[in-house]
């Protein structure tokens, strides 16, 4: 999948971004206000960033323990062999699973960096035999789990 064309951000761009990572549910009202902009003006440029895929969805944020899956798993998997096909294979295997979160192909060390999402330790050890040990792709797979989470965050910096 190619990357959304860059689009020029201006001051008000930048202000409206921070504000909407901060807290999307605002009204275009509130937002308009906190950025110093019309209503209009501001939905204008909101429209523009959805559209020019800066903004790619709005959610809600849950906490993970609050519904359920306490246990977070940080987990390298690297496979026997590194072609294209195999790892895009792989990689549509593993995102189709709702408890990982986040799925990262990576260089330099394994070919994927997971995060996972899941109730308990047992819960852990069913995604592992759904996921990585009943594949014989996969070479060796390396699991830590948080126990702590010292910061998240899901807004990017923006210059």
């Amino acid at each position: 999948m190619l990357p959304p064309p860059a689009l020029e951000f201006d001051e008000l761009d930048l202000r409206i971004l921070e504000q909407l990572q901060r807290d999307c549910s605002l009204s275009n009202q509130a937002l308009a206000q906190r950025v110093h902009a019309s209503p209009p003006t501001c939905l204008r440029r909101v429209r523009r960033l959805i559209e020019g895929g800066v903004i790619e969805r709005q959610v809600a944020i849950l906490n993970p323990a609050s519904v359920g899956a306490g246990l977070t798993a940080i987990i390298e998997i690297t496979l026997d062999t590194q072609a294209v096909e195999h790892l895009d294979d792989f990689e549509a295997h593993l995102i189709a699973d709702p408890a990982i979160a986040q799925c990262y192909r990576v260089s330099s060390g394994p070919d994927f960096i997971l995060v996972a999402q899941l109730a308990d330790m047992a819960a852990y050890q069913a995604l592992a035999r759904r996921a990585f040990t009943s594949d014989a792709r996969v070479r060796n797979v390396r699991s830590f789990f948080a126990t702590a989470r010292g910061k998240f965050d899901t807004r990017c910096a923006i210059s």
